[in-house]
């Protein structure tokens, strides 16, 4: 139940890497992910994905294939995402730094259990 309540976090957690600046972060610095997809890869192979939306909205699959949305803003230098389905038992927000960088773009992260993971933005909302 825990893994399936941070199914989106887990797949957020892609983003963690240096933000593109030490000021205020503005919509323009995620748009490369708005019509792409960011997915994770685990030690074992398996793959989480998350897609965007400029509206504040995302989607995203664990690496279980469970579906996730829910909403995200920007604080300062971090996006943080809130999880609506399937419905948390608490509310909780999981925010990381803002992604840098173009299709292509690869780097290393922990998941939100501490997983490192093999992070790329790929061309396509696939």
């Amino acid at each position: 139940m825990k893994r399936m309540i941070f199914a989106a976090a887990a797949a957020a957690s892609a983003l963690a890497v240096a933000a593109t600046s030490s000021s205020a972060a503005d919509k323009s610095d995620l748009a490369p992910a708005f019509k792409n997809t960011v997915v994770s890869t685990y030690p074992d192979g398996r793959q989480a994905k998350l897609w965007l939306s400029s509206d504040g909205t995302y989607k995203a699959e664990g690496r279980k294939h469970d579906p996730s949305n829910g909403t995200w803003k920007l604080k300062g230098d971090q996006i943080c995402m809130k999880q609506k389905s399937p419905r948390p038992p608490l509310p909780i927000s999981y925010c990381t730094a803002i992604p840098s960088g173009e299709v292509g773009s690869t780097w290393s992260a922990k998941s939100v259990f501490g997983d490192p993971l093999k992070v790329k933005l790929i061309s396509g909302r696939g």
